[in-house]
């Protein structure tokens, strides 16, 4: 068996029926394991190591007993922390909510602990999911564990690091403009933004209604159907949620890709924003590794990554403005620099802009549907270049807004990112996959052909 905290979620069931591991021997093994590194990594703002070792003894109870709730029961999972968990606190990584006490769990949690699975404690983020790598807040940023000296992305920064560290097999992030699929890409492991409407927000900070998404976070494909299994499903109190019917979103996966047609979005990184080399050739990499797979794979064009930026920006600060705009009127020195300058233009969109935005947004959700009547998939770049030093605030700023992730943020439609490579520097590149509304199961299905066809998920960061 391999060691405790490298076993993905599956494995992790598998030992538990074989009676070679158990709750408690994991999350001891990992709790050790944390306590080594994460100081080095700073992937928790709030390890909750009592209520993990509660929960282990529970679930190790109950299995023993014969009373399983699953394939997650027993499984730890680390979340963001703009989350609500029940008795610990939800800071969005802010001064703002310093002293901010969840009273009742997320329904994301309440779906996670149904399932049996672990909750380890709160994880880093960028300031609201919407600042950057910073050193003026009251905890640290997280680090990428490919190199400690670069950012592991953001803003689900801590669920990056923590997962691809093997800190903890699986994790929850959120993502408004590419937040779960930035971190998947610079830390190098599979991040899937699912349909919009599919995962409850309801008690998940807001950063913009229309866009905001939660999403699952592991080291395998396998893996991320079963953590979207466990929290998918209808919630009537969140408006945004979608009634569609229960389905295991791994059943697909050991399909392949044979006579699917796939289209390779390749403006995106070869015009709109040109990719960093590595990043390039490892996307024409991915396109012939699908081919040889059985898929069809072909060019198709969409509107520019400009366009969905100008799109998805307006509506962004608009709506987070809506949100914002008492404490930035009240207490403006509270926030750190970088999520204050993001937040501050919002003051000055009109109704105009936001209305003309939307308009926009249905033409360009219109242009992305008619390209997926012809292809079962999309196949494109995440971000543009390998993540930059934590030293480097203008590289940083500079290379932060080369993706293609915002267009499916803007579209609503499930986007899945993963490492395809790894750049001479060391550090992940990553490709991505988009699929139907709800068909979130066909955009699991390519990913999990890609990776039986490779070996990049086997690749373990040097860590420190």
């Amino acid at each position: 068996m391999s060691a405790p905290h490298w076993l993905s979620a599956t494995e992790i069931g598998q030992a538990f029926a074989a009676k070679t591991l158990s709750p408690v021997e994991l999350v001891t093994a990992l709790l050790a394991r944390i306590e080594a590194l994460d100081p080095k990594l700073n992937a928790f703002i709030r390890l909750d190591a009592e209520g993990a070792m509660q929960a282990a003894v529970q679930a190790q109870n109950e299995i023993a007993a014969g009373r399983s709730r699953g394939p997650l029961h027993g499984v730890p999972v680390g979340i963001k922390d703009i989350i609500d968990v029940a008795g610990l606190p939800t800071t969005a990584h802010s001064k703002i909510l310093v002293g901010n006490v969840a009273k009742a769990d997320a329904v994301v949690i309440q779906k996670l602990r149904q399932a049996g699975a672990i909750i380890m404690g709160k994880l880093s983020t960028h300031e609201f999911a919407i600042g950057g790598p910073s050193f003026d807040l009251p905890f640290p940023p997280a680090r990428n564990p490919w190199n400690r000296e670069h950012h592991p992305g953001g803003s689900s920064s801590g669920s990056g690091a923590g997962v691809a560290a093997g800190l903890f097999p699986l994790a929850l992030g959120t993502d408004t403009g590419g937040s779960v699929r930035n971190p998947a890409s610079a830390c190098g492991i599979v991040g899937l933004k699912p349909t919009y409407g599919l995962v409850s927000r309801r008690g998940v900070f807001p950063l913009s209604f229309t866009l905001d998404h939660v999403g699952p976070m592991t080291r395998t494909v396998a893996d991320n159907a079963l953590l979207l299994d466990a929290i998918a499903g209808h919630d009537p109190a969140d408006p945004g949620s979608a009634a569609t019917p229960a389905r295991k979103f791994g059943n697909l996966l050991d399909r392949g890709v044979r006579d699917l047609r796939v289209g390779f979005i390749r403006h995106f990184h070869e015009r709109d924003l040109p990719a960093h080399p590595e990043v390039a050739a490892a996307l024409e990499d991915v396109a012939r590794v699908l081919q040889a797979e059985g898929a069809q794979v072909h060019t198709v064009t969409l509107p520019t990554l400009t366009e969905f930026a100008g799109i998805n920006r307006v509506i962004l600060c608009s709506e987070a403005w809506s949100i914002h705009a008492p404490w930035l009127r009240e207490r403006p020195g509270d926030y750190g620099k970088l999520a204050r300058r993001r937040l501050l233009p919002g003051a000055f969109m009109t109704a105009g802009d936001y209305v003309g935005a939307q308009r926009r947004r249905a033409e360009v959700i219109a242009a992305v549907e008619d390209r997926l009547r012809d292809y079962d998939v999309l196949l494109c770049a995440s971000s543009m270049d390998p993540s930059s030093r934590m030293d480097d605030p203008d590289e940083t700023a500079r290379t932060y807004p080369r993706q293609a992730r915002t267009p499916f943020n803007v579209t609503g439609h499930p986007a899945l990112a993963m490492m395809s490579g790894l750049a001479r520097s060391g550090l992940p590149v990553s490709v991505q996959f988009v699929g139907r509304y709800f068909e979130d199961a066909t955009v699991l299905r390519v990913a999990a052909a890609y990776e039986r066809a490779t070996a990049w998920h086997k690749k373990k960061p040097p860590v420190v």
